[in-house]
């Protein structure tokens, strides 16, 4: 049972399932509404601190770009146009590309040492062979993806890709939980078979 709380005369469970409330709210705070900037963090942090903590795994940089997420919210939520899509889903949206980006930087931070211990000791490495390695395995896997079915491909891109939960891939398609886990299990399998994993 959902416990509701008002804010400024308007009905928004807790738990953030309701995706018109947050749209409403971003159209506030791209007016400069303060109270309605506290409104969504109240609503949506939790949600977006487990996502980039999936995606990050450190929890102190998980905190650290939850706080670039609402940062970048209130600067730009006159960008949120809520014929596009819900106000939820913008939002996480921004959390999980954040997440990626700064585990991109991160990556290529390490990536940058690694290069340098290599050429200090002197160790021969073939990145070019290993590069073509990984391209190769890519396209098999994007090959493979394509003979997927439209709705079994769309719920393995969103979890694998995406970052999103079953719950939260049920609420994006508006599909029930059950169909999401089935198209799931059955997509998985359909691609391993296509790539030849017998697993």
């Amino acid at each position: 049972m959902l416990v509701e709380m008002v804010i400024d005369g308007m009905d928004v469970p807790e738990d953030g399932t309701a995706s018109d409330a947050a749209a409403e709210l971003l159209l506030r705070i791209a007016d400069g509404d303060q109270a309605a900037f506290a409104a969504l963090y109240d609503m949506l942090s939790a949600r977006a601190f487990g996502l980039i903590l999936r995606v990050l795994v450190n929890r102190s940089q998980s905190e650290e770009v939850l706080q670039e997420v609402f940062l970048e919210i209130w600067q730009s939520a006159s960008r949120f146009a809520p014929n596009r899509g819900q106000g939820r889903t913008w939002v996480m949206t921004i959390a999980h590309r954040r997440a990626v980006d700064r585990v991109r930087a991160s990556q290529s931070s390490t990536d940058r040492d690694v290069r340098a211990g290599l050429r200090d000791i002197g160790v021969a490495h073939d990145s070019v062979a290993e590069q073509v390695e990984l391209g190769i395995e890519g396209e098999k896997v994007v090959g493979a993806l394509s003979t997927l079915p439209d709705v079994q491909r769309e719920a393995i891109v969103l979890a694998y890709y995406g970052g999103y939960s079953q719950n939260e891939i049920s609420a994006l398609v508006g599909a029930p939980l059950g169909t999401i886990k089935t198209r799931m299990r059955d997509g998985l399998t359909r691609l391993r078979a296509a790539m030849g994993v017998t697993a």
